[in-house]
Order: C-alpha cells, then sequence, then structure tokens
C-alpha cells in the first residue's frame, strides 16, 4: 500500500511539474482527487485493510494529499499570475488618446418651433396656458358652438372615452376654460397635444400639436387679428412675409378666414415648396362667435375678440422644409440630429 500511495504521489508530481496550462492542471486535480480519482479509490479500499494498519494507511493517504495539494495550489497560483501579467500587458489604457465624448441630447424641431412661437407671443403680452387632454364634450364642442348633430363632429372622427368624454380635438377647450373664469381681458395662447382618428401619411397623424390664440377685449376688431398674425409671421418667416385672408367657416367664429403667408422660399414668385402659387395656408381664424361668448358667461355687446389656430408640426414643416410628418416622430437620429 505505501509503494501503492508512493507510486501515485510521484506520478501525480511529475505530470503537475510537466503542465503548462489550468485545464491541464485542473485535469489532474480531478484524476487524482476527484471522486473517482487514484488517491480517493485507495480511500475506499481501507476496508480491506487491517483494523489496526488502517490508522497508518490513512495517514500516508492524508500525507500523500497534503504534498500534492500543496504542488497544485502553487503551480496554479504561478500560472493565475503569468495570466494576469499578460492580461493587463494586453489591456494597457493610453492615458494620451482622447477622451470619448458623451453624446448629449438636444431639443427637438417640434420643441424649437413651439418655444419660437410662444417667444413671439409672450413679447405681445400673451400668457400662455395649458389644458387637460382628456377632456369632456361640452368643451370640446358644444361650448364651441358645435352641437351634438353638427356635421363638424363627423369631420373630426373623435375619440370617445365615453358618451360625454373624448382625447381633444383641438385646444380651443382650454381657451372655454379660461373664457368660464371671468377674468377679463384675454390674451393667450393654448399649445398642446390633440387627437383625431386620421389615417398617418405625410401630412396626418392621430396625435399631433396644436397652438390655438385667443383675445377677449373690448372693441377688438378684425383689424386687430390682420395686424396681430401679419407681426406673427413676419417674426417667424422673416420681415418680407406677406398675409393674404380667404373667407371660410369655422363654427367657434364669424367671420372666419384662412390665412396664407406669402412663400418664404421664393418669395412668392411660385417655386416647388409653394407648388407655384407663391403662397403657403398656414392657420384658419376668425372674431369669437357671440354664441361662445355667451355659453362662457361674456356679454357680446360689450366684449368682443378674435381666434386662431395653427399646427405646430406644420410650422416645423415649413420652416425647415421637412416634407413628411412621420419623420418628427421615427426617432431618427440621424435626421434629429440636423437640429
Amino acid at each position: 500500500m505505501k509503494e501503492r500511495l508512493q507510486a501515485i504521489k510521484d506520478q501525480a508530481l511529475a505530470q503537475i511539474n510537466s503542465s503548462d496550462t489550468l485545464e491541464k492542471l485542473n485535469e489532474i486535480r480531478v484524476n487524482i482527487l476527484g471522486k473517482k480519482g487514484e488517491l480517493t479509490s485507495v480511500l475506499k479500499s481501507l476496508k480491506d485493510v487491517a483494523p489496526e494498519d488502517r490508522p497508518a494507511v490513512g495517514q500516508l493517504v492524508n500525507d500523500a494529499r497534503a504534498a500534492i495539494e500543496e504542488v497544485l495550489d502553487a503551480k496554479k497560483k504561478e500560472y493565475e499570475a503569468k495570466l494576469r501579467e499578460a492580461k493587463l500587458k494586453a489591456e494597457t489604457i493610453d492615458v494620451t488618446l482622447p477622451a470619448k465624448k458623451p453624446m448629449l441630447g438636444h431639443r427637438h424641431p417640434n420643441t424649437i418651433a413651439l418655444e419660437e412661437v410662444e417667444r413671439i407671443f409672450v413679447g405681445m403680452g400673451y400668457e400662455v396656458i395649458e389644458g387637460p387632454e382628456v377632456e369632456y364634450d361640452y368643451y370640446n364642442f358644444e361650448a364651441l358652438n358645435i352641437p351634438a348633430n353638427h356635421p363638424a363632429k363627423d369631420e373630426q372622427d373623435t375619440f370617445y372615452i365615453n358618451s360625454n368624454i373624448v382625447l381633444r380635438t383641438q385646444t380651443s377647450s382650454v381657451q372655454v376654460h379660461e373664457m368660464e373664469k371671468g377674468k377679463l381681458p384675454i390674451r393667450m395662447i393654448a399649445p398642446g397635444r390633440v387627437y383625431r382618428s386620421d389615417e398617418v401619411d405625410a401630412t396626418h397623424s392621430p396625435s399631433f400639436h396644436q397652438i390655438e390664440g385667443l383675445v377677449i377685449d373690448k372693441n377688438v376688431t378684425f383689424a386687430d387679428l390682420k395686424g396681430t398674425l401679419a407681426e406673427f409671421v413676419k417674426e417667424l418667416f422673416g420681415s418680407e412675409t406677406k398675409v393674404k385672408f380667404r373667407p371660410h367657416h369655422f363654427p367657434f367664429t364669424e367671420p372666419s378666414a384662412e390665412m396664407d403667408v406669402s412663400c418664404f422660399k421664393c418669395g412668392g414668385s411660385g417655386c416647388r415648396f409653394c407648388k407655384g402659387s407663391g403662397w403657403i395656408e398656414i392657420l384658419g381664424c376668425g372674431m369669437v362667435h357671440p354664441n361662445v361668448l355667451k355659453m362662457s358667461g361674456i356679454d357680446p355687446e360689450e366684449y368682443t375678440g378674435f381666434a386662431f389656430g395653427v399646427g405646430l408640426e406644420r410650422i416645423a414643416l415649413l420652416k425647415y422644409e421637412i416634407d413628411d410628418m412621420r419623420l418628427l416622430y421615427e426617432n431618427d437620429t440621424r435626421f434629429l440630429k440636423q437640429f
């Protein structure tokens, strides 16, 4: 038994010293000291040794195990140190190289356009007012002179939560809330997200943004509306921009109009951008309908006002010459980095 143990020990030490990788060391450990290893099989055979000789044989087995494990551990530490040194050499950091610059976000084209519009109107003395996107049908339609059987309801294909609650189709509802407060005069714009059941294409989306404006005061006329909007578009598109008003119909204004601006690309001479007409449609406007004033508790004999509404995406598309509204919402950094 002693000779066998010595042979196992000598063989194990020779294999350990001749090994050149951690994988081979692990194979030796398993072959000698594992559950089915040679030294373990010797321990299992102690039952065949005479009882009086078992302590001595057991001690020899433990001594052999200790000697093998000591050499194994020393060899393992040697290899690990060499691997660590090689890894450190391979992963040397050149501190003289320039650092990687972090990617910083920036404002979205819609946000840039909105902030510019807000700056212009705040400069004219307007307030920026926000309101709920989930709105009562009354504020979204009826208080704006659009009763239950009005065709305008069909045109907007509203998203209804129930028969009385809708996702607002226009931020004009914010104007009604403000008028009901009774704090006159009013000079406000109401930017925000609105919802309509439109098919997604280059110029339409079921979710988009509007900026509605409202002025209520004594002796307000259409001339005030025209002067205000003319000044607005000159600030937005350039001092040479001209305006043109075309008769239109909106239930909440009377008279109503669509406003065009002279093409800021060609100066009105006609180009691809304005489709050869020299004019670009930009917003709807008009004098606040007397019924709307009455329903909000304002005397139309004493107060008059004007209102207007423009799509924020339309301003961004025109100002930055973007030909597809979907680009604003696809989060393609190649597109957004341009702004």
